[in-house]
């Protein structure tokens, strides 16, 4: 029973690893892609400050999903997981803002 317990128990932690490890991934690979420009222009600090910090976390959570069972990775994961979910949510839209040209006060249907 408890073999089974701890199965599960690293299934669950493998899985919810892969998905922190894609979040992080994605981050990545938006930061890298975006000008350096679009950064100075929205005030998010530089391209190379997300870009390393995106990267480490990305490396971390692959040695998360390497070895799901160590309890100081799960911690380190949480804390890349963290800064790339910063970045998904407040840099990324910023972003986005400045490559659609400005237009902020569109809504679905046109401007408003």
């Amino acid at each position: 029973m408890n073999l089974i317990l701890n199965l599960v128990t690293l299934f669950i932690l493998l899985a919810l690893g892969l998905v922190a490890w894609g979040i992080q991934l994605w981050a990545l690979a938006d930061s890298i892609r975006t000008p350096k420009e679009d950064f100075e222009r929205v005030y998010k600090r530089t391209k190379g400050f997300w870009a390393g910090l995106t990267g480490i976390s990305a490396v971390f959570g692959l040695f998360f999903v390497l070895q799901p069972g160590l309890g100081f990775l799960m911690l380190i994961d949480l804390a890349g997981v963290t800064v790339a979910a910063i970045y998904l949510a407040d840099v990324r839209p910023a972003l986005q803002s400045i490559r659609r040209g400005g237009k902020k006060s569109q809504g679905p249907y046109g401007p408003w």
